[in-house]
């Protein structure tokens, strides 16, 4: 009775039955299929290699996109900086131009009296002032008689006879710039090859 048991207890080859032998082999080779089945050593090196050069050329592709992403970032960032006054600018300009024409108003010559002088003097220093200010902050007149005529900073109004051609004889409103950002091209007057210049024969372009 006694080996009875024994031989009830064990397993198909004479191990125990809660033996597990066989099953960790199995789970071992089933969490581990490439150990003993896959190619060579030097096959497998290989494809490491291959994987972490293939990653490698992942991380600097992301890193140099996020390197694009922050200076461009940057960029529009001193951009909004430098040009934020623009609107603003924008606005003053027209007081400028009436305190100009304010002053071309009344000629010097034909102010008698010091009161009208002094008011003359008044508006003159708050134009310098107002332009000083301007400047402080990047923006500059374009005034461009006798220059070259730019299609980027000049609008022509008029072109007349007179030498050299394309040349900017007269400037009926003078332009601004915001740093190298065009607030208000300058309205001009160029000259046209072909004659002499002549009074009050303008013609409009």
């Amino acid at each position: 009775m006694i080996e009875e048991k024994e031989e009830a207890g064990a397993g198909p080859a004479g191990r125990p039955a809660n033996d597990r032998g066989d099953d960790m082999g199995d789970v071992e080779a089933r969490d581990f299929p490439d150990e003993g089945t896959s190619g060579s050593p030097e096959e497998r090196l290989a494809l490491v290699e291959a994987e972490l050069a293939d990653t490698k050329d992942r991380l600097l592709r992301a890193l140099a996109e996020a390197e694009n992403v922050r200076r461009r970032f940057q960029r529009e960032r001193e951009e909004s900086q430098k040009y934020a006054i623009s609107g603003f600018a924008k606005d003053l300009l027209s007081a400028v131009d009436n305190l100009r024409r304010a002053l071309d108003a009344v000629p010097e010559a034909e102010v008698a009296d010091s009161r009208t002088r002094s008011l003359l003097d008044g508006v003159a220093a708050t134009e310098r002032e107002l332009l000083a200010a301007l400047e402080r902050h990047g923006v500059k007149r374009i005034d461009p008689k006798g220059e070259r005529f730019d299609h980027n900073f000049h609008q022509a109004i008029f072109e007349r006879p007179g030498s050299p051609a394309g040349t900017v004889i007269e400037v009926l409103q003078p332009g601004y710039v915001l740093h190298d950002r065009l607030l208000r091209p300058a309205m001009v007057g160029v000259a046209k090859g072909g004659g002499k210049p002549r009074d009050g024969t303008d013609d409009v372009a």
